[in-house]
């Protein structure tokens, strides 16, 4: 199956994206994929929520802009940068700490080669396949953006209270299909949420119910209690998927038929009629899943790449290079 669907990809990929190859680095960086795959692992293992963390970097690196390392950018005294939207907030240290890493030693390895959303790209894949998901071809030769505004964020990242309608609308304007976008949200079954983000359905759902009913109500007596001191402590998070959190696989999907889905999007995944009988197959279906998220996610690395003329290759993945002479 995954044959046809890689077949697919190429038959529709783009000029830009025609420069892209698995083996870009063979000769330029030699030893590309063996520093990436080390440091990679080591801090994964250091620290088991990077793999999650750096999904969701890139998700909110390529929906924004294209897959173009713009979300790793700081912020200056004349630019608010994407990282400090209000969206990226929440965004994973370890994630960013991650790509420096793997910068620095690409930098001492073959100086001004690599570029930080190849990295980026990559890093999300390794982590992906590590912790239990499919294994899925990442094109490389993107190169870095020259634009990092916090200002191009609202509206191209999903928030958690939109209707199911309004993120498939999104997603659709992306290019992505329903199904895609229900395998890309199967991200969730790795990770955690901070509580501010679902505190609603367990506190506030309504003025006769303060919880939504349809909770698992054990689920949501233990969401109380982990997030019972949110508005002063911002860390307060829960898993995703309370099952088995750092391991990705469907059981999301089989959550969120049992009541168990902490977003409101989550749940939503699993009410609305377009959704539903996709939720119902992943649920079942692992293989299916993995199929078409790794569909998706090939689809997803080549979002509004940059090639040529139209980016850099950074020498630090958080400035542009007009900043670091």
């Amino acid at each position: 199956m995954a044959f046809p669907l890689i077949f697919l990809i190429f038959l529709s990929i783009s000029f830009s994206e025609a420069s892209l190859s698995i083996d870009y680095y063979r000769k330029t960086c030699p030893d590309f994929d063996k520093i990436m795959r080390e440091i990679v692992t080591s801090k994964q293992i250091a620290n088991p929520t990077t793999a999650a963390g750096t999904l969701r970097a890139f998700f909110h690196d390529c929906v924004v802009d294209g897959c173009d390392a713009s979300v790793l950018i700081s912020s200056n005294s004349f630019n608010k940068a994407e990282r400090d939207a209000d969206l990226n907030l929440s965004l994973s240290g370890d994630a960013f700490d991650l790509i420096v890493r793997v910068k620095t030693a690409l930098e001492l390895a073959c100086p001004g080669i690599v570029s930080c959303s190849d990295i980026l790209a990559q890093a999300t894949r390794d982590l992906v396949t590590m912790v239990g998901g499919p294994f899925y071809k990442v094109l490389l030769g993107r190169k870095d953006g020259l634009v990092s505004q916090a200002s191009r964020v609202e509206g191209n990242i999903p928030r958690t209270n939109m209707s199911m309608n309004q993120i498939i609308k999104l997603f659709v304007s992306k290019g992505f299909t329903v199904q895609e976008m229900v395998a890309l949200s199967g991200s969730h079954t790795i990770g955690f949420t901070h509580c501010k983000e679902f505190a609603d359905r367990i506190f506030h759902y309504s003025k006769t119910k303060p919880t939504d009913p349809e909770i698992y109500p054990k689920f949501a007596e233990a969401l109380k209690k982990t997030c019972a001191n949110y508005t002063k402590d911002h860390s307060m998070s829960a898993f995703n998927d309370v099952i088995t959190p750092g391991k990705f696989d469907n059981m999301y999907y089989q959550n969120l038929k049992r009541g168990l889905g902490l977003l409101t999007s989550d749940h939503a995944l699993v009410k609305h009629p377009r959704t539903k009988p996709i939720v119902d197959l992943y649920a079942l279906n692992q293989t299916a899943f993995f199929e078409t998220f790794s569909y998706a996610m090939e689809k997803l690395s080549v979002y509004g790449i940059k090639t040529g003329q139209k980016g850099e290759v950074r020498r630090k993945c958080d400035a542009f290079n007009s900043l670091t002479t």
